[in-house]
């Protein structure tokens, strides 16, 4: 789970009007950009892809409502339905195609997390004994992790499902806990309130060492957004104590190493975002204090790399394939924000648009397919897949 993603976009998105399409930064891989449809209402958002470019997210739903869906080049979008309301959406699936998220279980109710495979629909992972629960992420075993709150009204601890053990409660470093991902041999990251709710700070959970406290960077806050088969833990972590407004660094996690931090493009903040197997890092860092976002890749050889623009003025990536493949949103010299791939050799390339004037990159798969959405030319917001 990316939980820096809106963060990333309230700073790029600039509302511009007009139309712009094709490859604003000239020569480049040709693209192809294909409009994935709706289930009948007139939005959908991508929110993930696995390897293999089955892609799932939320759609408008004819006659009402918003669906969870998944896309697949054979079989077109598929409505995955509710748990019994009009509301459900896909946040993640997995090589196997398994799709979690969460659905209300009653029109204008409360929603529980699902898991979904094509011969056994949808299913309810139920609660830890209160009323609300999501799923964030999903591993290749069919491992499921998120919140849930543990009775009526009461706080959200972490959660671990399997389909033999049920929903397992994770606990806390205090108070509160989120699991926001999970590594294909189980160990789980997220963040979790201290006693007294004084601050945050991002852990790691297995089966045999529960929950560990990674600490911060220095100041009073921190948190785990993605972890490698490896076990190396990214995430954000302010570096000096204060409120909310301190100086926050992106950090990588290892238990031989613990937290490092990863630095800046010059300025102040910086986020990770995403990590694949090799542990090189994406995320976004302003270049100077109170100055723009750009995108970056971190590598331990290398450092942090400032990827650039579209011709704007601001960047962000959320999302990095095994080959180094980096996605996401930059800003054009209109000013508008458009979905971006990027690669060592060719740069950053403008992936444009469904005929409308902004465009996002959230997923990238193995043959190098960029998921994410579009405004179309008639305004609407579809879910969009680039083939490159």
């Amino acid at each position: 789970m990316r939980i820096f993603g809106a963060v990333a976009l309230a700073v790029l998105l600039t509302g511009a009007a007009g139309a712009s399409t094709g490859l604003a930064r000239g020569a480049g891989p040709a693209v192809t950009a294909i409009d994935l449809g709706t289930l009948g209402g007139n939005f959908s958002e991508t929110l993930a892809m696995n390897a293999s470019g089955q892609v799932v997210g939320e759609s408008a739903a004819a006659p009402f409502g918003i669906h969870a869906f998944s896309w697949t080049q054979t079989g077109g979008m598929v409505d995955l339905g509710t748990l019994g309301g009009n509301f459900s959406t896909a946040r993640a699936v997995n090589a196997r195609g398994q799709v979690v998220g969460e659905s209300q279980i009653t029109v204008g109710g409360t929603s529980h997390a699902f898991s979904w495979t094509r011969s056994g629909g949808m299913v309810d992972l139920g609660t830890l004994g209160g009323t609300f629960s999501t799923a964030y992420g999903v591993n290749a075993r069919g491992e499921v992790v998120g919140e849930s709150t543990i009775a009526a009204g009461g706080p959200s601890h972490a959660f671990l499902w399997t389909k033999a053990g049920g929903m397992v409660d994770l606990g806390t470093l205090g108070s509160r806990s989120i699991a926001g991902a999970v590594s294909p041999s189980g160990q789980v990251v997220g963040n979790s309130e201290l006693a007294g709710l004084v601050a945050a700070h991002a852990f790691s959970w297995t089966a045999k060492t529960g929950m560990v406290d990674l600490g911060t960077l220095g100041g009073d806050s921190s948190t785990a957004t993605n972890v490698t088969p490896s076990g190396q833990v990214i995430g954000v972590s302010s570096i000096v104590p204060g409120g909310p407004f301190v100086p926050t660094h992106a950090f990588s996690w290892t238990q031989k190493g613990g937290m490092v931090d990863l630095g800046t493009l010059g300025g102040d903040q910086s986020l990770a975002e995403d990590v694949n197997a090799s542990g090189e890092v994406v995320g976004l860092s302003n270049i100077a204090p109170d100055g723009s976002y750009h995108a970056f890749t971190w590598t331990q050889k290398r450092g942090m790399v400032d990827l650039g623009t579209l011709g704007g003025a601001g960047s962000s990536a959320v999302a990095v394939n095994a080959s180094g493949q980096v996605v996401g949103e930059a800003t054009t010299a209109a000013g508008q924000g458009h979905a971006f791939s990027w690669t060592r050799t060719g740069g950053m390339v403008d992936l444009g648009t469904l005929g409308g004037s902004d465009s996002l990159a959230n997923a990238v798969d193995a043959r190098g397919d960029v998921a994410g959405s579009s405004f179309t030319t008639g305004g609407e917001f579809h879910a969009t897949l680039w083939r490159t």
